[in-house]
């Protein structure tokens, strides 16, 4: 048995401990917006952020995380769209959605440590999600926006 704060919650399940972290996500505690893409942590569909900082749940064993928090997509924009979420809806930056929860994850630890990012700073952390719809151009829009809108709400 495992106890695992997810979300803000404490959750317990058993676990074997090859057993990955987006596997109890998804299967155990029915959190399936973690998505699974390469399974090989190269995609990025299934970020998470692990005691605030985004990680590949793909990667990472479900007994390492006890006494961590992880967060995912779920409780992001829980009341409201985030800022990031919102952009990403105005600037057409997702079209599928399947990359969009391991994006939105890493741009929300993103933008939070970095508030004024460069185009550059922007293209650099969104090389490691693999997005095969979108060209990527309106993403990078639309975390810029994101940059914006939250600079000017600290305002």
């Amino acid at each position: 048995m495992i106890s695992l704060t997810v979300n803000g919650q404490t959750r317990e399940t058993v676990a074997e401990p090859r057993r990955l972290l987006c596997d109890v996500l998804r299967e155990d505690f029915n959190l399936t917006g973690t998505h699974v893409g390469c399974e090989h942590g190269v995609c990025g569909a299934c970020t998470v952020l692990i005691d605030d900082k985004p990680a590949r749940a793909c990667l990472t064993y479900a007994v390492q995380m006890e006494g961590h928090e992880i967060t995912t997509i779920e409780a992001v924009g829980e009341a409201q769209l985030s800022p990031l979420q919102r952009a990403l809806h105005e600037e057409h930056g997702l079209q599928c959605g399947f990359c969009t929860p391991g994006i939105v994850m890493t741009f929300e630890a993103f933008l939070r440590d970095v508030p004024d990012p460069t185009e550059e700073e922007v293209r650099d952390v969104l090389s490691g999600n693999l997005c095969r719809c979108t060209g990527y151009q309106n993403i990078v829009a639309a975390v810029l926006k994101a940059a914006a809108t939250m600079r000017e709400a600290r305002l």
